[in-house]
């Protein structure tokens, strides 16, 4: 029966006071994924809507370690949508945290069931305690790089492929050119998976109470059950969910009254994000995060809601520099990058505003992600500084032209073709012939005069001779590391390092980091007045020709970069 009474009494005007909130504790589930960039249409935000952006996540951490309010970092650890570059920038985020004395705790069912692991364990090493479940495996197993090659396939086919480079080391369409490693293509890879390895194996001693020669000699007879990881000193305790979040909130809770608080760390960032007017980016001077990611192409930038990635428009990336410059309270440019190359000319354009905006007295620091080879490299070249995680992939400072000859597997299916043109060379990069000895000679001068501008560049860049830069170049990919010991880099760090190099050529002001342009919604739907115009630098959603199989399409040696494509260097596991 309804009392009557309860419901009509007077309200307490103490539910209107002040409320007692508990310790916060931020959360992150790294098995739900992790976006580069926050897509900017709708589709793409709804396909999206459960990955969280990259740099809410870095950003969120960093905020937190300096907030009162947060006791603790609990983070489900998962590395499927890392590179070894990201991985480093969040360690680096998660050792900031710690520094303050709170816990942080790292936890996963299994970290790697298949014995692919190390990544995700190398993350969780990072933190104060890491804990598995009891029925988990530990697959730390060292580092492979496998690269797939075709060529026998596709001779069997009847398919052939014609390549053309500079120099020995650019191996990006070795998979359908050769049937293994070349000297090179080894002696490159092998420099990559060795570098990486001993990062790891670094990390791991540094966080566990172990020699790097103990933690070389257990990478070496994983992976590990569960019991095994614990007594070796791998994990801290063994645990099901359950038993991680009530230990780690009975331990921040102390002798408060209220409740221990669970957020997502992304919701915290964008909660204690202050809003900002859509245009002008803002009335207080800033540093303007300017963001590239994807194949290096001529044009607008162009983003597939449906998961083909992004494309690198120079249009819409020189725009943002344009509008940097023009914007009085624009006082430096991190210029974050990550991408393998394409496009020479698109390439070139962007290096030419980045130099722009160098030269007119804005300073401009590149920071770049888990890719920023051949010209993924190139762009960098008009920054002040240069700045990669000692796992980036860079360098591949090289060119490379290369198609299928599909004729004669067309004709033995009984597909014929002919053309009529009116110059000896109007068909020369189709793909049903191979080059004549006079398009040869067109590829070879293209070649040499695309590397030959591109070493000049990286020459004049980084003060060194001719000479030193073929030395580091001819194709090859270096680690961060690597490249920063040969004077490709300037230091190690991400994003964190990057803004405070800013900081320091503008006086050591510490001046707000800001996404750059921010535009009104109604950008996307009003005729730009010129290409000067701010809004030129939105990106444009389209589909991918390929969408989700792009990366299939990669390894078949289809056109989706250009000459200046840095090697995939094939899956680190």
């Amino acid at each position: 029966m309804v009392d009557l009474a309860k419901i009509t009494q007077p309200l307490s005007l103490d539910r209107f006071g002040p409320r007692r909130t508990g310790p916060l504790v931020l959360e992150l589930d790294l098995t739900e994924g992790v976006a580069d960039e926050a897509p900017g249409d709708p589709i793409g935000q709804l396909f999206n809507r459960r990955r969280q952006h990259y740099l809410d996540v870095v950003e969120g951490i960093r905020r937190g370690a300096r907030d009162p309010e947060v006791a603790a970092l609990l983070v489900r650890v998962d590395t499927r949508s890392l590179g070894f570059a990201k991985v480093q920038e969040l360690r680096a985020c998660v050792a900031d945290f710690r520094s303050t004395g709170r816990p942080a705790v790292a936890w996963a069912d299994s970290f790697g069931e298949t014995g692919d692991g190390n990544l995700p364990y190398y993350l969780a090493c990072a933190f104060s305690e890491v804990a598995m479940a009891p029925t988990g495996l530990l697959g730390l197993t060292g580092l492979m790089i496998k690269s797939t090659f075709v060529k026998g396939a596709l001779d069997r086919l009847g398919l052939d492929y014609e390549v053309g480079k500079r120099h020995e080391y650019k191996n990006a369409l070795n998979g359908v050119t050769e049937t293994g490693f070349t000297d090179a293509h080894r002696e490159a890879t092998d420099r990559i998976v060795t570098s990486l390895g001993d990062q790891i194996v670094e990390g791991i001693a540094q966080a566990r109470p172990l020699s790097e020669e103990r933690v070389r000699a257990l990478v070496s007879q994983g992976p590990f059950l569960a019991s095994e990881a614990l007594e070796h000193g791998l994990v801290d305790r063994l645990a099901y969910r359950d038993e991680i979040y009530s230990d780690l909130l009975a331990r921040v809770r102390g002798d408060a009254d209220a409740e221990p608080r669970l957020q997502f760390v992304s919701r915290y960032h964008r909660k204690h994000t202050p809003a900002q007017r859509p245009r002008p980016v803002g009335d207080a001077d800033h540093i303007a995060l300017i963001t590239a990611t994807g194949t290096i192409s001529l044009g607008r930038t162009r983003r597939s809601p449906l998961g083909g990635g992004t494309v690198m428009g120079s249009d819409t990336v020189a725009a943002a520099f344009r509008a940097a410059r023009r914007d009085p309270h624009v006082k430096a440019v991190v210029f974050r990058v990550d991408s393998r190359g394409g496009s020479p000319t698109a390439s070139d354009a962007i290096r030419r505003e980045s130099q722009l905006t160098r030269e007119a007295g804005i300073p401009v620091v590149t920071t770049m992600g888990d890719f920023a080879g051949s010209g993924g490299y190139y762009v960098t070249l008009g920054s002040d500084a240069i700045v990669a995680q000692p796992g980036t992939l860079t360098g591949s400072i090289g060119v490379i032209v290369g198609k299928p000859v599909l004729g004669p597997l067309l004709e033995r299916y009984g597909i014929t073709s002919e053309t009529v043109g009116t110059g000896e060379h109007a068909g020369m990069f189709g793909s049903d012939r191979a080059f004549t000895e006079s398009e040869w000679e067109r590829v070879n001068a293209l070649l040499d005069q695309v590397y030959d501008d591109f070493t000049a560049k990286v020459g004049a860049a980084r003060n060194m001779t001719r000479d030193e830069v073929h030395e580091v170049a001819r194709g090859r990919v270096w680690t961060g590391r690597d490249a920063r010991e040969r004077g490709l880099v300037d230091a190690l760090g991400g994003l964190e390092t990057a803004v405070r190099i800013a900081r320091e050529k503008v006086g050591g002001r510490a001046l707000p980091l800001r996404p750059f342009p921010r535009q009104h919604p109604l950008d996307r739907l009003r005729q730009h007045e010129s290409s000067e115009d701010p809004a030129a630098a939105q990106p444009q959603s389209s589909l991918s020709a390929w969408g989700p199989l792009r990366h299939v399409a990669a390894v078949l040696g289809l056109p989706e970069g250009g000459p200046l494509t840095m090697p995939d260097p094939g899956r680190v596991r």
